[in-house]
């Protein structure tokens, strides 16, 4: 069975997170770089684990009726590991006065298109929530058809385009904006995915860890 978990990355990650950052960017951040963000208390950065069990005859996240809260009692206790856990995705948004700036998620291209972006980007707009931050704001290649799309899904709007921003290709960047974080209306939204990527996980054999990230 296949677990998965996000929960705020600790020095002792940052090696498995400059390698996966080369993977998914060329090396973005370096190593003191990502220890920076560790220590300034306006950044969150997050990572998303995997790892796999065996002998286990029922998953313990749909036990009883309805699928479980995102945020999962801690101290209850996770399946025993066969394998080390392996970080596969990275996420990181910078609090700016009232605002989320999502500077960084990216999944691992073996792991892409299973709803795993969708949960750490769910996390992020939590942690944004918990700052009682106001709106969200990113940067994201125009060509990147899927992430466009997720993010529209949660609300994201096209505010503005960076001309040749990505070195790399040239390619322009697309400025996407979410406002209303505070409002009820939001938290409805985050609900609902929530529900859809539980469904999609669930699809594609993956878990939830008991022990996951509390928001």
């Amino acid at each position: 069975m296949r677990f998965i978990e996000i929960k705020h990355l600790a020095p002792e990650h940052l090696p498995s997170a400059v390698e996966l950052d080369r993977l998914c960017f060329g090396g973005l951040w370096t190593l003191e770089g990502y220890k920076r963000e560790l220590e300034s208390p306006n950044s969150d950065l997050l990572g998303l684990w995997t790892w796999e069990t065996e002998d286990c005859e029922s998953d313990p996240n749909r036990a009883g009726t309805g699928t479980p809260p995102l945020q999962i009692p801690a101290g209850t206790g996770a399946p025993p590991l066969q394998i080390p856990p392996t970080l596969i995705g990275i996420g990181c948004l910078w609090a700016i006065l009232e605002e989320a700036h999502i500077i960084m998620l990216a999944i691992h291209p073996q792991f892409q298109r299973h709803g795993l972006g969708q949960a750490l980007l769910l996390a992020l707009l939590k942690s944004a929530c918990d700052r009682q931050l106001e709106r969200a704001t990113l940067e994201v290649r125009d060509s990147n058809l899927a992430a466009v799309y997720l993010y529209k899904k949660f609300g994201f709007k096209e505010a503005g385009r960076r001309k040749r921003y990505y070195e790399d290709t040239g390619e322009d960047a697309l400025v996407m904006w979410r406002s209303g974080l505070e409002k009820p209306e939001f938290q409805r939204c985050l609900t609902v995915e929530e529900q859809e990527m539980y469904d999609r996980l669930h699809q594609k054999n993956w878990h939830w860890a008991i022990d996951s990230f509390e928001f």
